[in-house]
């Protein structure tokens, strides 16, 4: 039985793991139980083939504590040659009754957040993230952002 059993687990495992193809790189890191709003989240991403094209994403970890409808990101792409290109970004986090969109069972949802499509990477680059959400009406942005938990940045080769 302990021997079926375990033979289940690792079949399941093979699968759950050889099902992304797609994935080349995907990192999370923790800003805790808030994500100040000064903290700046940072990848130093892999050299890639510079003949693929990819698309780039940012993976966000929010739990119940999250209490706006929306996310505002500031991202910034390094580029090899020292220029950086910024974008601000704008994410639908929660449907209007406030609940949280997302994949997951438990509080924890997981967002795969669309970021750039058919990118080639020609050397190393790094890849800077920062909220900038902020209250209607009010010009400061939220200093600590609840429900914010993990902020990830994910590669996929472009089919």
């Amino acid at each position: 039985m302990w021997i079926k059993n375990s033979a289940l687990i690792l079949l399941g495992s093979i699968l759950l793991f050889s099902c992304d193809k797609k994935r080349v790189y995907d990192e999370y890191k923790s800003v805790g139980n808030a994500w100040d709003k000064d903290s700046i989240v940072t990848f130093n991403l892999p050299e890639l083939d510079s003949t693929k094209r990819y698309n780039l994403f940012v993976n966000l970890r929010a739990n119940n504590d999250y209490k706006f409808n929306n996310l505002f990101l500031i991202v910034s792409l390094e580029l090899p040659n020292g220029f950086t290109k910024v974008d601000t970004l704008e994410y639908q986090m929660a449907d209007p009754d406030g609940t949280l969109l997302g994949n997951g069972f438990s509080d924890i949802k997981e967002s795969k957040l669309f970021y750039k499509e058919n990118v080639r990477f020609r050397s190393k680059y790094k890849v800077h993230i920062k909220q900038a959400v902020r209250e209607n009406g009010k010009v400061p942005g939220v200093k600590d952002l609840d429900g914010i938990t993990e902020v990830g940045f994910r590669i996929e080769k472009k089919e």
